[in-house]
């Protein structure tokens, strides 16, 4: 049996927000969202992993109505950028099936659009980050992630999963003797958050992304180290003096997530 050292949060160790004067305010302000959820709730997250038997890692990600299949493909070699470098190379793609939204979606066949370009550097940036690329040897792993089905969050769902999709793949290289140490030295996932109608709601769907007044996407590890941090005032300003909520709560939403990806990928 092969034994992993794959860094895995634990929900009693980490990630505990005490009960702020700002908590205090939101919890008693009566927020009706349209999914029925408290402010502060995450959207029901169901990971299926190897949902891709082919592939060297997959999973099915589903984010309330968002679902994302993930795939990891191993190539035993690197760009050619990276040739006398002495480190491996991770990267990612990403899609949407035209009927993954409401209206159709055109397909990308070779030159994709900017927003898809913005989405799978970000992707790969987040899970870089997961890796210590010396470890993993003159490889190249690619994420795939593909849009199915579309209710907002579909980066960060596609961040999450593809960290579970890398794990099984480098579960897999472990067991086939190919990797001899673990290269995995943080886990990643990523959420949505906002600011919608002056309040602050974790994991937007559609519906409150679209009329937000403020709109994040949070990627870090859930022992607490941001990765990355994009905001947008759509409708509003940011005060600096609520940015430390915000990370607070997008906070939450990664520890949560964490457990639900370390239950997809079980014992390393």
């Amino acid at each position: 049996m092969v034994r992993m050292c794959c860094p895995r949060y634990k929900a009693a160790e980490t990630c505990v927000f005490g009960r702020t004067a700002w908590r205090n305010r939101m919890e008693q302000k009566n927020i009706s969202r349209v999914d029925g959820r408290v402010w502060d709730a995450i959207r029901p997250v169901r990971i299926t992993p190897d949902f891709i038997p082919s592939a060297a890692g997959s999973c099915l990600i589903a984010s309330g109505n968002t679902r994302v299949i993930c795939t990891a493909s191993v190539e035993e070699k690197v760009p050619p950028f990276l040739e006398n470098a002495g480190l491996g190379w991770l990267t990612a793609e990403y899609s949407m099936l035209p009927a993954s939204a409401s209206s159709r979606m055109t397909r990308e066949k070779v030159a994709g659009s900017g927003r898809t370009f913005e989405i799978q550097r970000l992707i790969g940036r987040s899970l870089r980050a997961a890796l210590d690329r010396k470890k993993l040897g003159l490889r190249t792993i690619t994420i795939d992630c593909d849009v199915i089905q579309a209710d907002g969050g579909t980066r960060t769902a596609s961040v999450t999963g593809g960290y579970v999709a890398l794990a099984l793949a480098v579960r897999k290289l472990m067991q086939s003797g190919a990797l001899r140490e673990n290269p995995i030295i943080h886990q990643v996932a990523a959420i949505s958050l906002g600011k919608v109608s002056g309040n602050l709601l974790l994991d937007l769907n559609f519906i409150e992304d679209s009329s937000a007044d403020i709109d994040a996407n949070m990627v870090a590890t859930p022992d607490g180290c941001l990765i990355e941090w994009q905001t947008t005032a759509e409708r509003a300003l940011l005060p600096l003096a609520e940015l430390s909520d915000m990370t607070a709560l997008g906070m939450k939403g990664i520890c949560e997530l964490a457990e639900l990806q370390n239950q997809a990928i079980g014992d390393f």
